[in-house]
């Protein structure tokens, strides 16, 4: 099965500032860009202006870390029919006068997170997630939080679905080869096939570690 691309993309080799930064101090920045969409066009409204300097830092961000160019442009490729029916709904709805600035805030809140969700993922490495996430979760061990099985449940998490929408992605290309691209039927049964083939092996490998034996 070939691997599938993400909206946020997938880790990128390289050796700019943003990839030799700790992991939770960029899960920090992340976090700092969401609740900034929610408070400037509270304090700067109608917030469009704000929201613009703010997608315009996290940009310059992406291009700091000499990131191809395809991975800056994929998020726009997938969103722009969402964006384009969100804006053409606040138009209908508030008219153009009104609804246009709000269009706005939508389209500039939701490319701001994407591409800082997007910043984050493509310059960690996989192993730093799963390091950033498990110390999080140390602390809640009182609570009877097992950090070491959180880290698996993550990792098995980003093994497995970038291989589902593969397998999805495979099964459309062989539905259309046999003309029955629009047929729900030759899409459905082999993805769920795969889906179940790939829980079994899971479990399997699980299991022959005695990982899925251990009590509570």
């Amino acid at each position: 099965m070939r691997g599938h691309s993400f909206l946020v993309g997938q880790y990128i080799a390289g050796d700019s500032f943003l990839h030799r930064s700790p992991y939770l101090l960029k899960l920090l920045g992340m976090a700092v860009v969401g609740v900034l969409c929610y408070l400037l066009p509270l304090l700067w409204p109608p917030g469009w202006l704000a929201l613009s300097a703010l997608l315009l830092i996290i940009l310059l961000a992406f291009i700091s870390a000499r990131l191809p160019r395809r991975v800056l442009l994929a998020p726009l490729k997938l969103l722009w029919p969402v964006l384009f029916i969100l804006s053409g709904y606040q138009c209908l709805l508030n008219g153009w006068a009104a609804g246009l600035p709000i269009a706005a805030n939508i389209v500039l809140v939701m490319l701001s997170c994407v591409y800082a969700a997007s910043l984050l993922s493509l310059s960690s490495k996989p192993q730093e997630v799963l390091d950033g996430l498990t110390s999080l979760i140390r602390p809640l061990r009182f609570l009877g939080a097992d950090p070491e099985r959180f880290a698996l449940t993550v990792s098995i998490m980003f093994r497995s679905v970038p291989y589902l929408l593969g397998a999805y992605a495979d099964v459309h290309d062989a539905a259309k080869a046999r003309g029955l691209e629009r047929s729900p039927r030759a899409h459905l049964l082999p993805t769920v096939i795969a889906t179940v083939a790939l829980a079994q092996s899971t479990g399997e490998a699980l299991a022959a570690r005695g990982i899925g034996d251990q009590a509570d």
